[in-house]
């Protein structure tokens, strides 16, 4: 009966070991995954920001010619198109993200934490990305107001900021012509003025298309609460400071009684720094004297 008992606790403590390593095997593809959508969504998020600079740099070739080359435009044209485009994309993942955190709210483990810190990395910098973007139309529109106005007054037509506005909100090009004298440098400066016109409305509709979507965004961003500043930085060095915590511990093992007075034994949780980045807490480091497999795995904590 004692030989039977034995060998069914054998048996059970076996089938508990499967069980975890099932589990573990399963939350390793899980976070394998994550962190796969993390770097497309990453490498999007550096797309539509270069994307961006490409447009700022067409801006200042339209601006620049009197009456800018229809290629130049259609090359704007697509770029604004690919931008929202994958825009949407990114908001959508990010989105879906979000949803995918909320479900597993109840779970308090070291996997979602990573998933809200990856998470909220993610939204700032996509954020970040889309604001220089709105900012770059907004003054692509000013700009081309400017030059509006001062081809308005070539051809003799002085206008207020305000009366200007109003013109381009009608939409009317004509409202622009009316009263223009009829020679040559007027007939350039309205084609000028026409073709203006026609690039803050297309702009503007642009704007508005990307309005709600940025909204919705930064309202998800918000939503997570405070985002620490450096939150970034910390994750982007964190491989930065494993690898300098692996060269100190090697020096530990060679030289451990000077070690311990460069790195005296501390709590994770307790301590406000790490040794290695007084900048940083929460970043794994060898807590000496211990043997070279000895590491605390310490979770992550912001810097106060």
């Amino acid at each position: 009966m004692k030989d039977r008992l034995e060998q069914l606790k054998a048996k059970q403590d076996q089938d508990d070991a499967d069980d975890d390593l099932e589990i573990a095997i399963d939350n390793t593809a899980f976070m394998d995954e994550f962190f796969a959508e993390i770097e497309e969504t990453r490498q999007n998020i550096d797309k539509i920001s270069e994307n961006v600079e490409e447009a700022k740099k067409i801006y200042s070739i339209i601006l620049s010619a009197p009456i800018p080359e229809q290629k130049t435009k259609d090359d704007l044209e697509q770029l604004t198109a690919d931008i929202k485009k994958m825009a949407n994309s990114v908001r959508n993942k990010l989105k879906s993200m979000e949803r995918n955190i909320e479900q597993d709210e109840v779970r308090s483990s070291a996997d979602l934490r990573i998933r809200k810190s990856q998470h909220s990395v993610l939204s700032r910098k996509f954020v970040d990305v889309m604001t220089k973007y709105n900012e770059a139309q907004v003054d692509f529109r000013e700009r081309s107001k400017g030059r509006i106005q001062r081809q308005l007054e070539i051809t003799g037509k002085n206008t207020t900021d305000e009366e200007l506005e109003e013109m381009l909100e009608s939409g009317n090009p004509s409202i622009f012509t009316s009263g223009i004298m009829d020679s040559q440098i007027s007939k350039q400066a309205l084609s000028e003025i026409e073709g203006r016109h026609k690039d803050i409305v297309r702009l503007e509709s642009s704007i508005k298309e990307l309005h709600d979507m940025f909204v919705d965004i930064a309202m998800l961003v918000e939503n997570q609460g405070e985002i620490i500043d450096n939150i970034e930085l910390n994750v982007i060095h964190t491989v930065e400071h494993v690898e300098k915590a692996r060269e100190e511990t090697k020096k530990a093992l060679k030289y451990k009684s000077s070690a311990r007075k460069m790195f005296p034994s501390f709590s994770c949780v307790d301590s406000k720094t790490s040794p290695l980045d007084p900048l940083h807490r929460g970043v794994t480091f060898p807590c000496l004297p211990s043997s070279p497999a000895s590491w605390i795995k310490c979770e992550w904590f912001p810097a106060e």
